[in-house]
């Protein structure tokens, strides 16, 4: 009988690293860790305490063996890339693949159209400049070595926006949008079913996994509002510029199948739980 695939997702307790973990569980040998300030994992014997800030990672690496690794760990961005840095040279000397977690704002600097997979980064934020700084370490890498999945916002109904939302219009709170800057977004859901595709078909290099067509950053949230039935909802307007922006990351060279493409229209009827 062949050996399940084992997976160890850092950051296995937060929002993402959670959903995937949720959905790969019942497939793979699948492990995660924990924040040693969070408890709610310590019954949980696939889950390991661990803070990248002050704990070699190379000891819970060579004890799991993972096949694959994901990345899906939040904090401090120095701490972030040296503890990245640390993984890639363990990668370098084992059989295993790093899943990384990027964002498309390792594009915020190009305004004047949407980016795809092999197009050059480039990013003004502190966010965007440290994600660079860890998928520049990766593409010196064999391609078989990793997987840089860049992810715009995500929405649907069990997201942090999505709750966001909801709380913002609960205390009749202004709810920030941006008139001129053009989207693409996904779902929590989409999301864990594309890397789950990925894993399984052992696919390798950039990937974008947002909704195939775009939209500005208004329009969505005032769909999302009325989809949700929030009614006169506070809208504070944000103008960055006077022209129109792109901050969203289109798919072309690594396209996934149909069903797990998605268009801005199933972003907005996700974001109601059925």
């Amino acid at each position: 009988m062949k050996q399940k695939k084992k997976i160890l997702i850092f950051g296995g307790s937060g929002f993402l690293g959670n959903a995937l973990y949720k959905e790969l569980n019942s497939y793979y040998d699948t492990y995660g860790t924990f924040n040693t300030q969070n408890r709610l994992f310590e019954e949980n014997q696939k889950f390991y305490a661990f803070n990248y800030e002050t704990e070699p990672v190379d000891i819970l690496l060579d004890a799991l063996k993972p096949d694959i690794i994901v990345s899906a760990v939040r904090g401090n961005f120095n701490s972030q890339i040296a503890f990245h840095l640390e993984v890639i040279d363990w990668i370098k000397k084992n059989t295993s693949k790093l899943f990384f977690l990027s964002s498309a704002n390792v594009f915020d600097s190009f305004t004047n159209y949407p980016s795809y997979e092999y197009d050059k980064t480039f990013s003004e934020s502190p966010y965007g400049r440290f994600k660079i700084k860890i998928e520049n370490a990766l593409l010196r890498l064999p391609t078989s070595k990793y997987v840089i999945a860049r992810i715009p916002m995500i929405y649907g109904h069990s997201s942090e926006r999505i709750h966001e939302l909801k709380q913002l219009h609960h205390l009749k709170a202004p709810i920030e949008v941006f008139p001129n800057v053009i989207i693409n977004a996904t779902t929590l859901s989409k999301f864990t079913q594309q890397i789950h595709y990925i894993i399984n078909r052992n696919k390798k290099g950039v990937f974008h996994l947002g909704s195939t067509n775009l939209v500005h950053h208004y329009d969505l949230i005032i769909d999302i509002c009325n989809k949700l039935s929030l009614t006169k909802p506070i809208f504070k307007q944000i103008y960055n510029t006077n022209e129109d922006r792109y901050l969203a990351v289109l798919p072309k060279d690594n396209l996934l199948p149909k069903n797990l493409q998605l268009t801005i229209e199933d972003v907005i009827s996700g974001s109601l739980q059925l």
